[in-house]
């Protein structure tokens, strides 16, 4: 599942990731709006779904009670999803020239079950590799927000969607303690240190629409596009 030259050289893969309350969802469909305008016609996804398989993989993972799953079993289901994502939605869109933008990636596996459940970096790179061999995003986003800002963002979402009677039940990782959510976004600046050819942080502690004027900025410099 290699991205050689011909297939790189078509469509772009581009993912946001971050602790809960980051604003990936809000900063997605701006950046895709962007896009949009500009003549680009983008695939927008998620993860873990974006594929049928995926999505049925979703529910076991994002809902119920917080221990559920041992870690390794927790990672191994996003794999799962993601090899489904990958052949089903992704890859495809690339192949015809489409760019993607996903909300979350293999990055979000490193930073929850690697550092945020202890598991290592290095054993979830190595899955990565039995998996999905040498395929990755073109550009990942990391949101960074400071924790409690970030909790306290998703928790007014939750309690949003409660009043408007839709579902809130996609909350079990924001119901995990405080020292899991720490050691996620050490994390993820972590993966961003290690891996600052593809991954740029993004401070999204600040208004969406500021956010959003730094992450096109950094979509027309790195693809050489015109998003004004």
């Amino acid at each position: 599942m290699s991205r050689g030259p011909g297939l790189k050289a078509q469509g772009k893969f581009i993912s946001l990731e971050g602790g809960e309350g980051a604003g990936k969802t809000t900063q997605i469909k701006m950046l895709a709006d962007t896009l949009k305008a500009a003549g680009f016609d983008p695939v927008i996804t998620r993860e873990p779904g974006g594929a049928p398989g995926a999505e049925m993989i979703r529910s076991l993972l994002v809902e119920g009670d917080i221990d559920r799953w041992q870690p390794m079993t927790e990672a191994l289901l996003h794999f799962a999803a993601r090899l489904e994502h990958v052949r089903e939605t992704i890859a495809p869109a690339l192949e015809e020239g489409q760019w993607v933008v996903s909300d979350r990636f293999s990055d979000s596996t490193i930073a929850y079950q690697g550092y945020g459940h202890d598991l290592g970096q290095e054993t979830m790179a190595r899955l990565h590799e039995l998996v999905l061999g040498g395929f990755q995003t073109d550009l990942t986003l990391i949101l960074d927000i400071p924790v409690e800002a970030g909790l306290a963002r998703a928790g007014k979402r939750e309690a949003g969607k409660i009043e408007a009677g839709e579902s809130a039940g996609e909350d079990r990782y924001e119901r995990m303690d405080l020292d899991f959510h720490r050691r996620l976004r050490d994390g993820f600046l972590d993966i961003a240190r290690r891996n600052s050819e593809r991954c740029l942080i993004v401070d999204a502690d600040q208004a969406p629409d500021q956010v959003h004027t730094l992450i096109r900025e950094i979509v027309q410099n790195r693809f050489g596009v015109d998003l004004t």
